[in-house]
């Protein structure tokens, strides 16, 4: 497996595999839930934007697919969930013929070398009830969690914070 920065040209593989990956989550949700999420997931130019405004660590297999993906949005960009001095981690997904293998993990620990090399201070990201095997990976590489954030499709969700 080889691992490497996202380009523009990626969002298209992006977008797909995000797409398939999430739709485990389908079964989770009521049918007005998953539509809202299906729909922020396929917005136009969500990924074409956050491979401009953040960094992406892409994982290919050894035909060059991208089978996992993750992004670092620099410190700067407050949201709803994120306070101006937090980066944060947004949509680390890994093909589901690829789970359990640690990809996700090690683009998460990318993030994380890559925010530190950055000079960032902290490191954020939000998740849910749903993502319970994700959760155990943010906490077992040092993320805490900050707090209970509002409710999102109908499910719980935290936002994490580990300083660097």
């Amino acid at each position: 497996m080889k691992f490497r920065s996202g380009t523009p040209t990626d969002a298209q593989a992006i977008e797909r595999l995000i797409i398939d990956t999430w739709q485990q989550f389908e079964k989770d949700l009521t049918s007005e839930n998953w539509n809202q999420l299906s729909s922020i997931l396929t917005r136009e130019n969500t990924y074409e934007s956050l491979l401009k405004d953040a960094t992406s660590f892409v994982c290919e297999n050894e035909k060059g697919e991208i089978i996992g993906v993750g992004f670092l949005v620099p410190s700067g960009n407050p949201t709803d969930i994120y306070t101006a001095d937090q980066s944060y981690i947004r949509l680390v997904t890994v093909s589901d013929a690829y789970k359990g293998l640690k990809f996700g993990q090690k683009i998460t620990e990318l993030c994380i070398q890559y925010a530190k090399q950055s000079g960032e201070q902290k490191i954020a990201l939000h998740t849910s009830e749903m993502m319970f095997k994700a959760r155990h990976i943010y906490e077992k590489l040092g993320f805490k969690i900050l707090r209970e954030i509002e409710p999102r499709f109908g499910k719980r969700y935290w936002l994490y914070e580990m300083d660097l």
